[in-house]
């Protein structure tokens, strides 16, 4: 059963997208850009700087980078380029895989092969003498989770990037729906790196993004860090391009009580956290359409 009532969700779904930033009561900053490709130069500017400050004190970057919005990675690999900034100090924590349904890896032309996808478009295109070094790179997998348990917790890790998903999941940090097994709030802020079922939201979701609709080739499973790795990062910025099916999780972010049924909640404790959108993904369809009598929703 759902924890947030159908009135103050059409309350937040009813905001113009054009009042959401400075609204008075957002529980996390947010930014509004205008489509994919300003978001996309917007990330890469932004990590490019804070790779590039790191270098000039000296010091490694340490990042938790994750396999989407993919409209910043042909900027990152042209600023890398074109400024010459050596990414030898940068340690790069991959967020999460797709499983098969054995919890095996994918094939790997699978487009839900996240490690064949940065493969190509976060390093390939980079120029081999800036290029992080491959014991640098920690993707997930299943033979590792302790490894990469233990490299992540060696340091501080400055920066979490990533998107979110239909229910709020940062990662894979999926809302648990599970009959039998029902978690906390605390129990989400505490997940670690693990193997998980997919959820059939999730699912569909992915299907209709993907596959028009073709469940059946949808990855079931996943590895992911976890909340407690994502929120360990002195700074947080999460992004999506992707539209609607992001839009009610958006304004769940911004509004909402912490609550594990949108993991995404939980960036509202953490002291420097930022969450950006598209015109597109902020443009809720019930905001545009204040006619529609929704019963037990409208206010």
């Amino acid at each position: 059963m759902s924890s947030i009532s159908k009135k103050d969700l059409y309350k937040w779904c009813s905001i113009p997208a054009s009042e959401l930033e400075g609204h008075p009561d957002l529980k996390i900053p947010f930014r509004m850009v205008k489509d994919s490709k300003e978001m996309g130069e917007l990330m890469a500017r932004e990590l490019v700087d804070e790779i590039k400050a790191a270098n000039s004190e000296g010091r490694c970057f340490r990042a938790i980078i994750p396999c989407g919005p993919t409209c910043w990675y042909a900027p990152f690999t042209r600023m890398v380029n074109e400024e010459n900034v050596s990414l030898k100090n940068f340690y790069v924590f991959h967020m999460d895989e797709c499983l098969d349904w054995q919890g095996k890896p994918l094939a790997k032309n699978d487009p839900y092969n996240f490690r064949s996808f940065m493969e190509k478009h976060f390093y390939g295109g980079i120029k081999e003498e800036l290029a992080v070094p491959l014991d640098q790179r920690f993707f997930p997998e299943v033979s590792k989770i302790d490894y990469i348990l233990e490299k992540i917790y060696e340091a501080p890790i400055d920066l979490t990037y990533g998107g979110w998903g239909q229910d709020g999941h940062v990662a894979y940090n999926q809302a648990r729906r599970h009959p039998f097994s029902h978690i906390t709030i605390d129990d989400v802020r505490n997940s670690t790196l693990r193997v998980q079922e997919n959820n059939l939201d999730t699912i569909i979701a992915l299907a209709q993004r993907t596959y028009g609709a073709a469940y059946q080739f949808v990855p079931p499973m996943s590895i992911t860090l976890g909340m407690k790795e994502c929120l360990s990062a002195k700074k947080i910025r999460l992004f999506s391009d992707t539209g609607p099916w992001k839009q009610t999780a958006l304004r769940v972010a911004l509004f909402s009580d912490v609550t594990p049924e949108y993991p995404i909640t939980l960036l509202q404790e953490h002291p420097d956290a930022l969450i950006t959108a598209t015109v597109e993904t902020a443009t809720h369809p019930i905001s545009l359409h204040p006619e529609w009598e929704i019963r037990g929703a409208n206010v």
